[in-house]
This record gives structure tokens, sequence and C-alpha cells, in this order.
């Protein structure tokens, strides 16, 4: 199985999950879309309390936003953001369990996109108050709008926020690639145990070549 290099599956993990019919490729469509999740500041400059150093991850997502912009291929950006009333309320279980998310309040300078990514006007933007970009948003109709036949994902974190989208975006019948070079986490533990579980059951993770030249080659 193409799973990550990430220390996680020898010998034994690699028959058990082959036994169990994991890990086919998943298929290259001719109409993708970029969906970048909470790249936003709060989470890539550290900063913040949530934050941490995802420069190099930036760095990577951008390269896919420039490709996408060339092509043509949609990019859908993603940011966790916050009322007064939820930050400060109880209605929203997420936040009992991570009370730090509560700073990510609407028009702090958490929750702006990061700057590097060069996001236009015509780039789309879901906002969401939970892990996954499809819970409670319209990002599913908005890809089918969009026609979209392949769903790239990126972003941060790699085992919260991505790895939901990524779940949901199977789920929800989009093709699914993830793109390792663009994704990034706290800690590199969960990092690396996401993307071996999502290559595993859920999606292609990818390098970031692939993700530049499929976006580069969309119709």
């Amino acid at each position: 199985m193409n799973a990550p290099e990430n220390g996680l599956h020898g010998t034994e993990t690699d028959q058990t999950y082959a036994r169990a019919g994991f890990g086919a490729a998943v298929p290259r469509g001719t109409a993708p879309v970029l969906v970048v999740v909470d790249l936003t500041r709060g989470f890539t400059e550290p900063d913040f309390p949530s934050g941490a150093d995802l420069s190099v991850e930036v760095e990577a997502a951008a390269a896919l936003v420039r490709a996408a912009h060339e092509s043509g291929a949609p990019v859908v950006c993603t940011a966790i953001s916050y009322t007064p009333a939820e930050a400060d309320g109880d209605a929203i279980a997420w936040l009992r369990k991570a009370p730090g998310m509560r700073s990510l309040r609407d028009g702090s300078a958490e929750v702006a996109l990061d700057p590097r990514l060069e996001r236009r006007d015509e780039d789309h933007l879901i906002v969401k108050k939970g892990a996954s970009a499809f819970h409670g948003t319209s990002l599913a109709a908005l890809l089918t709008g969009l026609g979209a036949d392949t769903v790239l994902v990126c972003g941060a974190t790699t085992s919260g926020c991505v790895r939901a989208t990524a779940v949901d975006a199977v789920q929800s019948g989009f093709n699914t690639l993830v793109v390792r070079d663009a994704c990034g986490d706290r800690a590199r533990g969960p990092h690396d145990a996401a993307l071996f579980d999502l290559q595993a059951k859920y999606a292609d993770v990818i390098g970031l070549g692939e993700g530049v030249e499929l976006l580069a080659k969309a119709r």
C-alpha cells in the first residue's frame, strides 16, 4: 500500500490492511477543485495560541493556489469563525472540548486567511463552525455546482479539519486527494497518523508535484 512514510506501518500492518482491501487508487478526473482548509493566521502563525509555524506548508498550498489560478480551476478556502454569542456562549459543543477555539472570532486577526495564499476575489470562502468543511455548510452543493470530479484537499490541521473534510468529501461522492506537503499540524505524530489513515481508507495522499500538475491540466 502506498502509505505515507511515517513509521506507522510495517510488513504485518501492510498485510493486515491489504487483506482488508484498503489502499486502492483514487481516480484522477479532469475537473479538479482545490479546497484549502483553515490556513488562517490563527493556525499558521506561532504567535497565536492555536497556531504553529506552518510557513513551509503555506508555501506549498500557495503553489497549489497559483496552479489553480493559472488553469482556471476553482479554489475554495475555509475558515473557522464564531460570532460573539457563539464564542462566549455554550451552544457549540466543540468549544467545550476545545475552548482555545473561542478566540477565532468574526473580524479578528486569527480568522483572516494567511496573505501568502494570494487569494483572489473569484476564490470561494466557506465559513464553518466545526472540523469538517462540509458539516453545516454549502460546500457539497458548491462543489457540485462547480462540476468537480476530483477534490484536492490541503491545509490545517492534518489530524483535525483536513482529515474531517477529506472523509466527508469522499462520503459526499467526490474522488479525494490530500496533498501531504501542503498539510500541517501542531505535532508530527497526529499528522503522520492522519495521513496514514486517509491513504488507507478515504483518499490518495499525494505529493505537491502531482497536485500542481493535476490543477495545471484542469479543463
